[in-house]
Protein backbone atom coordinates (compact mmCIF):
# COMPACT_ATOMS: atom_id res chain seq x y z
CA UNK A 1 0.00 0.00 0.00
CA UNK A 2 0.99 3.63 -0.48
CA UNK A 3 -0.24 6.41 1.74
CA UNK A 4 -0.25 10.12 1.06
CA UNK A 5 -0.24 12.58 3.93
CA UNK A 6 -1.66 16.01 3.13
CA UNK A 7 -0.51 18.40 5.83
CA UNK A 8 -2.44 21.67 6.23
CA UNK A 9 0.03 23.86 8.13
CA UNK A 10 -2.18 26.96 8.41
CA UNK A 11 -5.65 25.49 8.20
CA UNK A 12 -7.24 27.95 10.64
CA UNK A 13 -5.85 30.97 8.78
CA UNK A 14 -6.70 29.63 5.32
CA UNK A 15 -10.26 28.88 6.40
CA UNK A 16 -10.74 32.55 7.29
CA UNK A 17 -8.85 34.00 4.32
CA UNK A 18 -10.88 32.09 1.73
CA UNK A 19 -14.08 33.79 2.94
CA UNK A 20 -12.68 37.29 2.53
CA UNK A 21 -12.83 39.25 -0.72
CA UNK A 22 -9.39 40.80 -0.09
CA UNK A 23 -7.00 38.06 1.12
CA UNK A 24 -4.09 40.53 1.00
CA UNK A 25 -5.51 42.60 3.85
CA UNK A 26 -3.56 42.08 7.12
CA UNK A 27 -5.33 39.45 9.21
CA UNK A 28 -4.64 38.17 12.73
CA UNK A 29 -6.21 35.21 14.55
CA UNK A 30 -6.35 35.61 18.33
CA UNK A 31 -7.33 33.37 21.22
CA UNK A 32 -7.18 33.29 25.00
CA UNK A 33 -8.94 35.13 27.85
CA UNK A 34 -10.02 38.73 27.51
CA UNK A 35 -7.30 39.89 29.88
CA UNK A 36 -4.53 38.34 27.77
CA UNK A 37 -5.37 37.86 24.11
CA UNK A 38 -2.59 36.05 22.23
CA UNK A 39 -1.89 36.05 18.49
CA UNK A 40 -2.40 32.53 17.19
CA UNK A 41 -1.73 33.04 13.46
CA UNK A 42 -0.95 35.87 11.03
CA UNK A 43 -1.03 36.16 7.25
CA UNK A 44 1.97 37.52 5.27
CA UNK A 45 0.53 41.06 5.16
CA UNK A 46 0.26 41.15 8.97
CA UNK A 47 3.73 39.66 9.29
CA UNK A 48 5.14 42.57 7.31
CA UNK A 49 3.75 44.87 10.01
CA UNK A 50 5.97 43.11 12.55
CA UNK A 51 3.22 41.03 14.15
CA UNK A 52 4.28 37.52 15.17
CA UNK A 53 2.59 34.46 16.57
CA UNK A 54 2.67 34.38 20.37
CA UNK A 55 2.53 38.13 20.83
CA UNK A 56 -0.19 39.64 22.94
CA UNK A 57 -2.90 41.52 21.11
CA UNK A 58 -1.86 44.65 23.04
CA UNK A 59 1.67 44.37 21.68
CA UNK A 60 0.34 43.82 18.16
CA UNK A 61 -1.87 46.92 18.49
CA UNK A 62 1.17 48.90 19.58
CA UNK A 63 2.90 48.01 16.32
CA UNK A 64 -0.07 48.77 14.06
CA UNK A 65 -3.83 49.13 14.05
CA UNK A 66 -4.11 48.39 10.35
CA UNK A 67 -5.20 44.75 10.58
CA UNK A 68 -8.38 42.70 10.99
CA UNK A 69 -8.70 40.66 14.16
CA UNK A 70 -10.65 37.37 14.06
CA UNK A 71 -11.34 34.96 16.91
CA UNK A 72 -9.67 31.57 16.49
CA UNK A 73 -12.31 28.82 16.70
CA UNK A 74 -11.03 25.20 17.06
CA UNK A 75 -14.45 23.85 16.06
CA UNK A 76 -14.23 25.87 12.88
CA UNK A 77 -10.84 24.27 12.14
CA UNK A 78 -12.32 20.81 12.70
CA UNK A 79 -15.16 21.63 10.30
CA UNK A 80 -12.75 22.53 7.51
CA UNK A 81 -10.60 19.46 8.07
CA UNK A 82 -13.75 17.36 7.72
CA UNK A 83 -14.71 19.32 4.61
CA UNK A 84 -11.34 18.54 3.03
CA UNK A 85 -11.82 14.89 3.95
CA UNK A 86 -15.04 15.00 1.90
CA UNK A 87 -13.00 16.47 -0.95
CA UNK A 88 -10.35 13.75 -0.66
CA UNK A 89 -13.02 11.04 -0.55
CA UNK A 90 -13.54 11.43 -4.29
CA UNK A 91 -9.98 10.17 -4.82
CA UNK A 92 -9.89 7.31 -2.34
CA UNK A 93 -12.32 5.25 -0.29
CA UNK A 94 -9.95 5.29 2.71
CA UNK A 95 -9.41 8.75 4.17
CA UNK A 96 -8.40 9.22 7.80
CA UNK A 97 -8.71 12.22 10.13
CA UNK A 98 -6.75 10.68 13.00
CA UNK A 99 -4.09 13.42 12.96
CA UNK A 100 -4.85 17.12 13.48
CA UNK A 101 -4.44 19.42 10.47
CA UNK A 102 -3.65 16.46 8.23
CA UNK A 103 -5.36 13.99 5.90
CA UNK A 104 -4.11 10.45 5.39
CA UNK A 105 -5.22 9.08 2.02
CA UNK A 106 -4.57 5.59 0.69
CA UNK A 107 -3.53 6.23 -2.93
CA UNK A 108 -2.19 2.91 -4.21
CA UNK A 109 -5.63 1.69 -5.31
CA UNK A 110 -6.37 5.04 -6.99
CA UNK A 111 -3.34 5.23 -9.28
CA UNK A 112 -5.03 3.15 -11.96
CA UNK A 113 -7.83 5.71 -12.18
CA UNK A 114 -5.95 8.99 -11.72
CA UNK A 115 -2.68 8.07 -13.35
CA UNK A 116 0.87 7.75 -11.97
CA UNK A 117 1.67 9.53 -8.74
CA UNK A 118 3.33 12.66 -10.23
CA UNK A 119 0.20 13.40 -12.28
CA UNK A 120 -2.07 12.49 -9.36
CA UNK A 121 -0.06 14.75 -7.05
CA UNK A 122 -0.36 17.69 -9.47
CA UNK A 123 -4.12 17.32 -9.49
CA UNK A 124 -4.33 17.25 -5.70
CA UNK A 125 -2.16 20.35 -5.40
CA UNK A 126 -4.08 22.23 -8.08
CA UNK A 127 -7.46 21.57 -6.47
CA UNK A 128 -6.21 22.42 -2.97
CA UNK A 129 -4.81 25.69 -4.28
CA UNK A 130 -8.12 26.50 -6.00
CA UNK A 131 -9.92 25.81 -2.73
CA UNK A 132 -7.57 28.24 -0.97
CA UNK A 133 -5.61 25.90 1.34
CA UNK A 134 -1.83 25.80 1.64
CA UNK A 135 -0.46 22.27 1.94
CA UNK A 136 2.46 19.86 2.05
CA UNK A 137 2.27 16.34 0.60
CA UNK A 138 4.43 13.26 1.12
CA UNK A 139 3.96 9.61 0.14
CA UNK A 140 5.31 6.54 1.93
CA UNK A 141 4.56 2.79 2.18
CA UNK A 142 2.75 3.23 5.50
CA UNK A 143 0.57 5.99 6.91
CA UNK A 144 2.73 6.86 9.93
CA UNK A 145 5.87 7.22 7.81
CA UNK A 146 4.00 9.54 5.44
CA UNK A 147 2.83 11.66 8.38
CA UNK A 148 6.35 11.93 9.81
CA UNK A 149 8.16 12.53 6.52
CA UNK A 150 5.82 15.37 5.50
CA UNK A 151 7.23 17.32 8.47
CA UNK A 152 10.69 17.47 6.91
CA UNK A 153 10.10 17.43 3.13
CA UNK A 154 7.31 18.56 0.82
CA UNK A 155 6.76 16.50 -2.33
CA UNK A 156 8.66 13.46 -1.06
CA UNK A 157 7.63 10.09 -2.56
CA UNK A 158 9.32 7.09 -0.90
CA UNK A 159 9.00 3.40 -1.75
CA UNK A 160 9.72 0.43 0.52
CA UNK A 161 13.37 0.18 -0.51
CA UNK A 162 14.05 3.88 0.10
CA UNK A 163 12.13 4.17 3.37
CA UNK A 164 14.88 2.88 5.76
CA UNK A 165 17.41 5.38 4.39
CA UNK A 166 15.05 8.33 4.85
CA UNK A 167 13.99 7.24 8.33
CA UNK A 168 17.57 6.92 9.56
CA UNK A 169 18.27 10.60 8.81
CA UNK A 170 15.13 11.91 10.51
CA UNK A 171 15.73 14.29 13.44
CA UNK A 172 14.50 12.76 16.67
CA UNK A 173 12.56 15.94 17.44
CA UNK A 174 10.52 15.50 14.25
CA UNK A 175 10.00 11.74 14.29
CA UNK A 176 6.59 11.79 15.93
CA UNK A 177 7.62 10.75 19.45
CA UNK A 178 5.70 11.95 22.48
CA UNK A 179 7.19 15.25 23.76
CA UNK A 180 8.48 13.62 26.96
CA UNK A 181 10.19 10.81 25.05
CA UNK A 182 11.71 13.18 22.49
CA UNK A 183 13.09 15.37 25.29
CA UNK A 184 14.56 12.36 27.11
CA UNK A 185 16.23 11.09 23.92
CA UNK A 186 17.70 14.55 23.31
CA UNK A 187 19.17 14.61 26.85
CA UNK A 188 20.84 11.29 26.03
CA UNK A 189 22.59 12.99 23.08
CA UNK A 190 20.52 11.26 20.41
CA UNK A 191 19.84 13.61 17.51
CA UNK A 192 19.06 11.29 14.57
CA UNK A 193 16.64 8.39 14.39
CA UNK A 194 19.35 5.93 13.31
CA UNK A 195 21.00 6.49 16.71
CA UNK A 196 17.78 5.44 18.43
CA UNK A 197 17.37 2.40 16.17
CA UNK A 198 20.93 1.30 16.99
CA UNK A 199 20.16 1.03 20.73
CA UNK A 200 19.28 -2.40 22.19
CA UNK A 201 15.50 -2.91 22.31
CA UNK A 202 15.72 -4.29 25.84
CA UNK A 203 17.43 -1.12 27.01
CA UNK A 204 14.76 1.07 25.36
CA UNK A 205 12.02 -1.07 26.88
CA UNK A 206 13.44 -0.50 30.38
CA UNK A 207 13.89 3.26 30.00
CA UNK A 208 10.77 4.21 28.04
CA UNK A 209 7.10 3.23 27.82
CA UNK A 210 6.22 0.45 25.39
CA UNK A 211 4.55 3.03 23.15
CA UNK A 212 8.02 4.18 21.99
CA UNK A 213 8.93 0.75 20.61
CA UNK A 214 5.48 0.43 19.07
CA UNK A 215 6.00 3.79 17.38
CA UNK A 216 9.37 2.70 15.96
CA UNK A 217 7.95 -0.59 14.65
CA UNK A 218 4.96 1.11 13.07
CA UNK A 219 7.17 3.77 11.50
CA UNK A 220 9.26 1.06 9.81
CA UNK A 221 6.17 -0.81 8.64
CA UNK A 222 6.72 -3.80 10.95
CA UNK A 223 3.35 -3.32 12.65
CA UNK A 224 0.15 -2.16 10.92
CA UNK A 225 -1.43 1.10 12.03
CA UNK A 226 -5.17 1.00 12.71
CA UNK A 227 -6.73 4.16 11.28
CA UNK A 228 -10.25 5.46 11.46
CA UNK A 229 -12.06 5.69 8.11
CA UNK A 230 -13.90 8.87 7.21
CA UNK A 231 -17.53 8.44 6.22
CA UNK A 232 -19.16 11.35 4.36
CA UNK A 233 -22.37 12.70 5.93
CA UNK A 234 -25.75 12.44 4.23
CA UNK A 235 -26.25 16.20 3.96
CA UNK A 236 -24.30 19.41 3.46
CA UNK A 237 -24.20 22.47 5.71
CA UNK A 238 -21.92 25.40 4.97
CA UNK A 239 -21.94 28.69 6.84
CA UNK A 240 -20.13 32.05 6.74
CA UNK A 241 -20.36 34.43 9.69
CA UNK A 242 -19.65 38.13 9.14
CA UNK A 243 -17.85 40.54 11.46
CA UNK A 244 -20.24 43.25 10.31
CA UNK A 245 -23.85 43.54 9.23
CA UNK A 246 -24.46 43.06 5.51
CA UNK A 247 -27.23 45.26 4.16
CA UNK A 248 -27.12 44.52 0.40
CA UNK A 249 -27.55 41.41 -1.71
CA UNK A 250 -24.49 42.33 -3.79
CA UNK A 251 -22.27 41.88 -0.73
CA UNK A 252 -23.53 38.30 -0.36
CA UNK A 253 -22.47 37.17 -3.82
CA UNK A 254 -18.83 36.46 -2.90
CA UNK A 255 -19.69 34.18 0.06
CA UNK A 256 -22.42 32.62 -2.10
CA UNK A 257 -19.84 31.67 -4.72
CA UNK A 258 -17.64 30.12 -2.04
CA UNK A 259 -20.51 28.18 -0.46
CA UNK A 260 -21.87 26.83 -3.73
CA UNK A 261 -18.32 25.88 -4.72
CA UNK A 262 -17.93 24.01 -1.43
CA UNK A 263 -21.27 22.30 -2.07
CA UNK A 264 -20.04 21.17 -5.49
CA UNK A 265 -16.83 19.78 -3.95
CA UNK A 266 -18.85 17.89 -1.35
CA UNK A 267 -21.17 16.45 -4.02
CA UNK A 268 -18.25 15.32 -6.16
CA UNK A 269 -16.72 13.54 -3.16
CA UNK A 270 -19.97 11.63 -2.53
CA UNK A 271 -20.54 11.13 -6.29
CA UNK A 272 -24.05 12.55 -6.07
CA UNK A 273 -25.95 15.66 -7.10
CA UNK A 274 -28.36 18.13 -5.58
CA UNK A 275 -31.87 19.00 -6.71
CA UNK A 276 -33.02 21.20 -3.84
CA UNK A 277 -31.06 23.31 -1.37
CA UNK A 278 -31.78 26.30 0.85
CA UNK A 279 -30.01 29.62 1.37
CA UNK A 280 -30.33 30.89 4.95
CA UNK A 281 -29.87 34.58 5.75
CA UNK A 282 -29.43 34.91 9.51
CA UNK A 283 -30.42 38.20 11.18
CA UNK A 284 -29.77 39.61 14.64
CA UNK A 285 -33.43 39.28 15.59
CA UNK A 286 -36.23 37.14 14.28
CA UNK A 287 -36.18 34.04 12.14
CA UNK A 288 -33.74 33.51 9.31
CA UNK A 289 -34.80 34.31 5.77
CA UNK A 290 -35.01 31.11 3.76
CA UNK A 291 -34.47 31.17 0.00
CA UNK A 292 -35.25 27.75 -1.55
CA UNK A 293 -33.46 26.79 -4.76
CA UNK A 294 -35.00 23.97 -6.79
CA UNK A 295 -33.77 22.29 -9.96
CA UNK A 296 -35.60 20.01 -12.36
CA UNK A 297 -32.77 17.47 -12.30
CA UNK A 298 -29.77 16.71 -10.10
CA UNK A 299 -26.72 18.93 -10.79
CA UNK A 300 -23.31 19.54 -9.21
CA UNK A 301 -21.45 21.91 -11.54
CA UNK A 302 -20.26 24.82 -9.32
CA UNK A 303 -20.82 27.59 -11.87
CA UNK A 304 -24.38 26.45 -12.54
CA UNK A 305 -25.21 26.11 -8.84
CA UNK A 306 -23.92 29.64 -8.23
CA UNK A 307 -25.89 31.17 -11.12
CA UNK A 308 -29.14 29.50 -10.06
CA UNK A 309 -28.70 30.48 -6.41
CA UNK A 310 -27.74 34.00 -7.46
CA UNK A 311 -30.93 34.37 -9.51
CA UNK A 312 -33.05 33.36 -6.52
CA UNK A 313 -31.09 35.51 -4.09
CA UNK A 314 -31.28 38.68 -6.18
CA UNK A 315 -35.09 38.49 -6.09
CA UNK A 316 -35.07 38.74 -2.27
CA UNK A 317 -35.75 41.98 -0.39
CA UNK A 318 -33.73 42.04 2.82
CA UNK A 319 -35.98 42.74 5.80
CA UNK A 320 -32.98 43.21 8.11
CA UNK A 321 -29.16 43.22 7.93
CA UNK A 322 -27.53 39.80 7.56
CA UNK A 323 -25.07 38.55 10.16
CA UNK A 324 -24.43 35.05 8.78
CA UNK A 325 -25.05 33.26 5.52
CA UNK A 326 -25.55 29.49 5.17
CA UNK A 327 -26.30 26.88 2.52
CA UNK A 328 -27.96 23.59 3.43
CA UNK A 329 -28.72 20.60 1.24
CA UNK A 330 -30.40 17.52 2.67
CA UNK A 331 -31.63 15.68 -0.43
CA UNK A 332 -28.67 14.42 -2.45
CA UNK A 333 -29.95 12.18 -5.26
CA UNK A 334 -27.87 10.10 -7.60
CA UNK A 335 -26.08 12.12 -10.27
CA UNK A 336 -25.71 10.89 -13.83
CA UNK A 337 -23.39 13.10 -15.93
CA UNK A 338 -24.63 14.15 -19.32
CA UNK A 339 -23.18 12.23 -22.24
CA UNK A 340 -20.35 14.18 -23.83
CA UNK A 341 -19.59 14.62 -27.51
CA UNK A 342 -16.30 13.91 -29.22
CA UNK A 343 -16.60 17.11 -31.25
CA UNK A 344 -18.44 20.04 -29.64
CA UNK A 345 -20.18 21.97 -32.39
CA UNK A 346 -21.94 24.67 -30.38
CA UNK A 347 -20.12 27.96 -29.75
CA UNK A 348 -18.29 28.53 -26.50
CA UNK A 349 -20.73 31.27 -25.47
CA UNK A 350 -23.83 29.08 -25.79
CA UNK A 351 -25.33 26.98 -23.01
CA UNK A 352 -26.64 23.48 -22.91
CA UNK A 353 -30.42 23.33 -22.80
CA UNK A 354 -30.50 22.09 -19.20
CA UNK A 355 -28.37 25.02 -17.98
CA UNK A 356 -30.37 27.56 -19.99
CA UNK A 357 -33.63 26.16 -18.63
CA UNK A 358 -32.48 26.39 -15.02
CA UNK A 359 -31.15 29.94 -15.46
CA UNK A 360 -34.43 31.09 -16.99
CA UNK A 361 -36.37 29.55 -14.10
CA UNK A 362 -34.09 31.22 -11.57
CA UNK A 363 -34.42 34.62 -13.26
CA UNK A 364 -38.09 34.59 -14.36
CA UNK A 365 -39.73 32.22 -11.90
CA UNK A 366 -40.95 28.63 -12.03
CA UNK A 367 -44.18 29.46 -13.89
CA UNK A 368 -42.42 31.33 -16.70
CA UNK A 369 -40.72 28.21 -18.11
CA UNK A 370 -43.06 25.40 -19.02
CA UNK A 371 -42.85 22.06 -20.75
CA UNK A 372 -45.26 19.91 -22.72
CA UNK A 373 -47.11 16.98 -21.20
CA UNK A 374 -49.15 14.39 -23.09
CA UNK A 375 -52.86 13.95 -22.43
CA UNK A 376 -55.01 10.87 -23.00
CA UNK A 377 -56.96 12.31 -25.92
CA UNK A 378 -56.67 11.58 -29.65
CA UNK A 379 -57.79 15.04 -30.73
CA UNK A 380 -54.70 17.07 -31.68
CA UNK A 381 -56.02 20.18 -29.89
CA UNK A 382 -56.45 18.26 -26.65
CA UNK A 383 -53.51 15.83 -26.85
CA UNK A 384 -51.04 18.05 -24.98
CA UNK A 385 -50.96 20.64 -22.22
CA UNK A 386 -48.40 23.12 -20.93
CA UNK A 387 -47.22 22.38 -17.39
CA UNK A 388 -44.51 23.98 -15.26
CA UNK A 389 -41.42 21.89 -14.51
CA UNK A 390 -42.34 19.28 -17.10
CA UNK A 391 -39.91 17.69 -19.44
CA UNK A 392 -40.27 17.66 -23.20
CA UNK A 393 -42.99 15.33 -24.40
CA UNK A 394 -41.81 12.28 -26.34
CA UNK A 395 -44.26 11.31 -29.07
CA UNK A 396 -44.45 7.76 -30.38
CA UNK A 397 -45.56 6.73 -33.83
CA UNK A 398 -47.55 7.85 -35.76
CA UNK A 399 -45.54 11.09 -36.17
CA UNK A 400 -46.93 14.41 -35.06
CA UNK A 401 -45.90 17.88 -36.28
CA UNK A 402 -43.67 20.09 -34.16
CA UNK A 403 -45.80 23.16 -35.01
CA UNK A 404 -49.52 22.66 -34.42
CA UNK A 405 -51.62 25.57 -35.67
CA UNK A 406 -54.06 27.19 -33.28
CA UNK A 407 -56.76 26.99 -35.98
CA UNK A 408 -56.65 24.77 -39.11
CA UNK A 409 -56.00 26.66 -42.35
CA UNK A 410 -56.96 25.71 -45.92
CA UNK A 411 -54.22 23.89 -47.86
CA UNK A 412 -53.17 26.18 -50.73
CA UNK A 413 -51.86 23.27 -52.83
CA UNK A 414 -54.47 21.59 -55.03
CA UNK A 415 -52.35 18.50 -55.76
CA UNK A 416 -50.19 17.73 -52.73
CA UNK A 417 -48.04 14.62 -52.59
CA UNK A 418 -49.41 12.19 -50.00
CA UNK A 419 -46.56 10.56 -48.04
CA UNK A 420 -48.55 8.77 -45.34
CA UNK A 421 -52.16 8.20 -44.37
CA UNK A 422 -54.98 8.27 -43.91
CA UNK A 423 -55.14 8.14 -40.10
CA UNK A 424 -58.70 8.44 -38.85
CA UNK A 425 -59.41 10.31 -35.63
CA UNK A 426 -62.89 10.11 -34.16
CA UNK A 427 -63.23 11.46 -30.63
CA UNK A 428 -64.79 14.08 -28.36
CA UNK A 429 -68.42 12.99 -28.47
CA UNK A 430 -68.67 13.21 -24.67
CA UNK A 431 -67.82 16.90 -24.31
CA UNK A 432 -69.47 18.43 -27.37
CA UNK A 433 -66.20 18.72 -29.31
CA UNK A 434 -66.82 15.75 -31.62
CA UNK A 435 -64.38 15.42 -34.54
CA UNK A 436 -64.29 12.89 -37.39
CA UNK A 437 -61.27 13.44 -39.61
CA UNK A 438 -58.83 11.62 -41.89
CA UNK A 439 -55.26 12.92 -41.45
CA UNK A 440 -52.43 12.70 -44.02
CA UNK A 441 -48.76 13.51 -44.10
CA UNK A 442 -48.40 15.53 -47.31
CA UNK A 443 -45.64 17.36 -49.13
CA UNK A 444 -46.40 20.64 -50.94
CA UNK A 445 -44.91 21.91 -54.21
CA UNK A 446 -42.25 23.95 -52.36
CA UNK A 447 -41.07 20.94 -50.36
CA UNK A 448 -42.81 21.66 -47.05
CA UNK A 449 -44.36 18.80 -45.11
CA UNK A 450 -47.78 19.34 -43.57
CA UNK A 451 -50.21 17.44 -41.43
CA UNK A 452 -53.52 17.89 -43.27
CA UNK A 453 -57.00 16.43 -42.98
CA UNK A 454 -60.44 16.38 -44.55
CA UNK A 455 -63.78 15.18 -43.24
CA UNK A 456 -63.85 11.46 -42.54
CA UNK A 457 -64.96 9.42 -45.53
CA UNK A 458 -65.33 12.50 -47.75
CA UNK A 459 -63.38 14.10 -50.55
CA UNK A 460 -63.78 17.73 -49.46
CA UNK A 461 -61.06 20.38 -49.23
CA UNK A 462 -57.98 19.64 -47.12
CA UNK A 463 -57.02 21.68 -44.10
CA UNK A 464 -53.54 22.11 -42.65
CA UNK A 465 -53.39 21.40 -38.91
CA UNK A 466 -49.61 21.53 -38.45
CA UNK A 467 -46.20 21.73 -40.07
CA UNK A 468 -43.25 19.40 -39.68
CA UNK A 469 -39.76 20.83 -39.23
Amino acid sequence: MRWACILLPQLALDAVLRTREDPLQPLVLVQGPVQRRLVQAVNPAARELGIRRGQTLTAARALSDDFVCVEHDPEHVQYWQTFLAAWAYRFSSHVSLDYPRALLVEVQSSLGLFGPWPRFEQRLRRELTELGFSHRIAVAPNALAARVLVNVADGLAVDELQLPDYLRELPVSRSGFAPEAAEALARMGLRKLHQVLALPRASLARRFPCSLLDHLDTLQGLHPLALGAYQPPDDFAGRVEFNFEVESIASLLFPLRRLTGDLAVFLAGRDCGVQRFVLLLEHREGESTQVPVGLLSAEREPGMLFELARGRLEAVQLRAPVQAFAVRAQELPRFVPAAGELFVERPQQSLAWEQLRERLRARLGDEAVQGLALCADHRPEQAWSAQPQAGAAQLDEPPRPGWLLAEPQPLDDLFPRILCGPERIESGWWDGGDVRRDYYLVETRDGRRAWAFHAAGGAGPMWVHGWFA
